[in-house]
C-alpha cells in the first residue's frame, strides 16, 4: 500500500490498465484467464464501471497484488464522488456569513430550491466574496437570470 495514497480517488480500472500495459498482458486474454467477460474489465479499465469485491480479489489474486488494493482504490474513489456531488448540492459555506440567513438555519436551506431567494439576499446584502461564491455555484446565467425577474419597486409614482 506504498503509493496507495497516489492513487487515492482514480477509478481503479484506470490503475488496472496501467498495470496491465506495464506487465505487457493484453486485456481480453487477462479476463479470460480470470474466468471474466472481457467487456466488464473493458468497462472497468475505462472507468465506466465499478470494480467489485469478489472481482477485485481475482484480478489481485492473478497479479500477485497486495489483496484488497484495488477495492480500496474503489472505495477512494467512490468517496471522491460523493464529496464532488455534496459540493454539487451546496456552497462553499465558509465563504457566507450566517448572518445573511439570519431567518433560517444555513445547514438546512434547500439550495436549488430556493436559488432565487438566496441569489437575491445575498446580492442584496452580501459583499463580494459572497457574491462570487453565489455565481460560482449557481453560475453567471443563473444568477443574471434571477437578479432580472426581482420585482422592483418603481422609483417614481406613475400619476395615470
Amino acid at each position: 500500500m506504498d503509493d496507495l495514497l497516489k492513487y487515492k480517488g482514480i477509478h481503479p480500472g484506470i490503475v488496472l490498465k496501467r498495470e496491465l500495459k506495464k506487465r505487457f498482458l493484453k486485456q481480453r486474454p487477462f479476463a479470460l484467464a480470470i474466468q471474466e467477460h472481457p467487456q466488464t474489465l473493458n468497462a472497468i479499465t475505462n472507468g465506466k464501471r465499478n470494480l467489485n469485491t469478489p472481482l477485485a480479489l481475482k484480478i489481485e489474486k492473478k497479479l500477485g497484488l497486495e489483496e484488497g488494493r484495488l477495492a480500496i482504490l474503489q472505495t477512494y474513489y467512490e468517496i471522491k464522488r460523493e464529496k464532488e456531488k455534496l459540493q454539487l448540492k451546496t456552497p462553499n459555506l465558509s465563504l457566507l456569513r450566517e448572518s445573511l440567513f439570519w431567518d433560517t438555519d444555513i445547514n438546512h436551506i434547500d439550495w436549488q430550491k430556493h436559488s432565487k431567494a438566496v441569489i437575491n439576499r445575498v446580492f442584496e446584502r452580501g459583499n463580494e466574496t459572497e457574491k462570487e461564491e453565489i455565481i460560482r455555484f449557481y453560475g453567471q446565467q443563473k444568477v443574471d437570470n434571477a437578479l432580472r425577474s426581482v420585482a422592483r419597486k418603481p422609483y417614481t409614482v406613475s400619476t395615470k
